[in-house]
């Protein structure tokens, strides 16, 4: 397990890279890539969206162009403090403060499930995305962004000692086992030689029978 996969450890780090996280962000996951990312939620104006490890606020700020009716929790009091500054004062946006493996909602409470930057901070991932799969309705659609696994065994060592990174076959596995079905795996990147993402895109069974489904594979280069 790597070093910021540990949740007060984490919390920690958040509380200084806050201050400059909205610098930081846009050199690994830009405007650009989180619009494209939209684009596969396929969101409805009346659709009730919930962003998990919003931050600051960099993905609900897209999400609020496709729907009024957006929810950000995230562990880090002083990114929830910079989010509320920019969307809470004129309530456009509710926000919370929970664990993505403890959701403080009822079953099928939205309609779609939107995640990035944060699944690499889960000390258990499957348990995070059954959540995730608990909260959103039927056949409802989440989203998850992630760091994709490093190609060269020195950056694999570092990156493992750090966070989680996976690559698609390990998105696969993760979300079949939480129980998602129709699962789609894209690779983003800001430009060649910066660090990729890797978007997986995965509906909630219709109902418990569905669970037996095969998943779809579907893979895009950058």
């Amino acid at each position: 397990m790597g070093v910021l996969e540990d949740k007060s450890r984490a919390r920690l780090f958040y509380k200084y890279l806050s201050k400059v996280y909205d610098r930081v962000n846009p050199f690994i996951w830009n405007e650009e890539m989180r619009d494209e990312a939209l684009e596969l939620l396929d969101l409805r104006p009346d659709d009730r969206v919930l962003d998990v490890g919003c931050g600051t606020g960099f993905a609900t700020e897209g999400l609020l162009r496709y729907t009024d009716d957006v929810h950000g929790l995230d562990q880090s009091a002083h990114q929830l403090e910079r989010a509320f500054a920019k969307f809470g004062k004129d309530d456009d946006v509710r926000f919370y403060r929970g664990d993505a493996e403890r959701l403080p909602f009822a079953d099928d409470s939205f309609d779609a499930v939107w995640s990035s930057g944060s699944i690499e901070y889960w000390p258990n991932p499957v348990a995070a995305l059954r959540e995730f799969r608990r909260v959103v309705e039927p056949g409802g659609r989440v989203l998850v962004v992630g760091p994709d696994y490093p190609k060269t065994t020195l950056f694999q060592k570092l990156a493992d000692s750090i966070m989680l990174f996976y690559d698609e076959h390990e998105a696969q596995r993760m979300f079949e086992e939480a129980g998602f079905v129709d699962i789609e795996h894209h690779i983003q990147q800001a430009r060649p030689g910066t660090p990729r993402a890797i978007t997986t895109v995965a509906r909630a069974p219709d109902d418990e029978s569905a669970d037996d489904e095969s998943a779809e594979t579907v893979e895009t280069d950058a």
